[in-house]
């Protein structure tokens, strides 16, 4: 069977996909990645094929967007789903935005160069990252299956289906549609039509916890998340344990990487534990260093350590709720301090909260006292790490990806609708 996985060049969301192609390929099936050149290196470095495609998109300018909003420009905030906030104007907003400044921006620059592979290599299953729906063109193009492999809730989904909600409460001529609209001028191209498969895939791999997912009533095919963080080194230090509560501090490579910087303060995350009897672990790289007047006894700097090497020596984690960083958190079972604010962040937070596994804060009402009582309580108080034990359990309950090769094995054939090419 060949099996083509595709990712707009984002690393981590590349960094989802690696474990389960890497199970293909381990099964005895041929594996491809496909994505913007810019990725190439992080693909091949993963020891995984890589087809560049199309050109490099440009991302970051949504994404700074978001990073530097005002009042006249609210935040995307997929955690919102009451009825007198989402009204039809706010889900077609938002359908409006993500369509051109994020969708249509990093598909576009690909989805020729990725059909016209497509239709050459002929995969039997095209697995793709929830942006990446010139994965889902490639496939109706060339009649091969495909779903969707999730890095954290279906909020993109949840979403969708609310803003089909509103727009079935609409009179015909008004029920404007910017995503179904793009795609269907995409899919028009090769001579194919759209459908809402093109948005939700044949079946979703999900790879969170079942607490933590959104009930959609979709096929989710549950998956365990397998960390991957790129190419890593384990340090002498991490191979001893602990001589007291090790706390991890770290905000992610998005936000210096793609961003250009942080939300909160940095300095002032580390002064606000200075005091406690911890070894505070902070993930900084030189321009964030750089910014530090003086670095506390209880204080490591390093510029990155893997997360799922790391975490499993902690007592804590405070971050800002990425989505490696979350899954890696769980599956170690440490309890979470978030100081959430972007995208899907503020419902992961907000449901790590509400399952007992840790303190949620919004970064524009974070105090250094307030960190540091919460840091407290979560090192002080037992039903944190119970609780974020209970997730880790459900994390190590669901199938491994290799366990799940043979499920989309038998998915691929039941949806594929060309007959199987022999390989010879």
């Amino acid at each position: 069977m060949r099996v083509l996985f595709t990712s707009f060049a984002h690393n981590t969301h590349f960094y989802t996909l690696a474990p389960l192609a890497w199970a293909f390929r381990a099964a005895g099936h041929e594996v491809t990645v496909a994505s913007q050149p810019t990725l190439t290196d992080t693909i091949t470095q993963a020891g995984l094929p890589a087809v560049p495609v199309g050109v490099d998109h440009a991302v970051q300018e949504f994404e700074q967007r978001q990073s530097n909003r005002n009042s006249e420009h609210p935040e995307i905030n997929f955690a919102e789903t009451r009825p007198e906030i989402v009204t039809w104007d706010y889900a077609l907003g938002l359908q409006s935005m993500m369509t051109p400044l994020m969708y249509a921006k990093v598909n576009d620059t690909m989805v020729d160069d990725l059909v016209e592979f497509a239709r050459q290599w002929q995969p039997d299953l095209v697995i793709w990252e929830p942006f990446t729906y010139a994965g889902a063109v490639a496939a109706r193009v060339t009649g091969a299956a495909h779903a969707r492999l999730l890095w954290g809730p279906d909020v993109q989904l949840r979403a969708r289906k609310l803003f089909l909600q509103r727009q079935a409460e609409q009179p015909v001529e008004h029920r404007d549609d910017p995503l179904a609209e793009w795609l269907t001028w995409t899919l028009d191209r090769y001579g194919c039509t759209f459908d809402e498969e093109i948005v939700t895939g044949q079946w979703t791999v999900d790879s969170t916890p079942e607490s933590t997912r959104l009930p959609l009533d979709q096929h989710v095919v549950p998956m365990r998340y397998v960390p991957y963080n790129g190419t890593s080194v384990i340090p002498d230090w991490l191979r001893e344990p602990p001589k007291r509560p090790r706390v991890c501090l770290t905000l992610g490579v998005s936000a210096r990487e793609v961003l250009g910087g942080d939300a909160v303060s940095i300095s002032d995350l580390i002064e606000a534990t200075a005091d406690l009897d911890i070894e505070l672990v902070a993930t900084l790289d030189a321009s964030q260093r750089d910014l530090l007047a003086s670095v506390p006894d209880n204080t490591r700097i390093v510029d990155f350590v893997p997360m799922h090497a790391l975490l499993p020596t902690c007592s804590a984690i405070i971050y800002h709720g990425g989505a490696g960083t979350w899954s890696t958190a769980m599956l170690a079972g440490v309890p979470h301090i978030m100081l959430a604010e972007q995208y899907d962040t503020v419902l992961k937070a907000e449901r790590i909260e509400e399952l007992g596994a840790g303190l949620f804060i919004r970064p524009n009402t974070l105090t250094a006292q307030g960190l540091r009582d919460m840091v407290v309580r979560v090192l002080e108080e037992p039903s944190f790490r119970a609780a974020a034990e209970r997730l880790r359990q459900e994390v190590l309950a669901e199938p491994t990806p290799g366990e799940l090769v043979p499920v989309l094995e038998r998915l691929t054939a039941e949806h594929r609708t060309r007959p199987e090419v022999p390989v010879g």
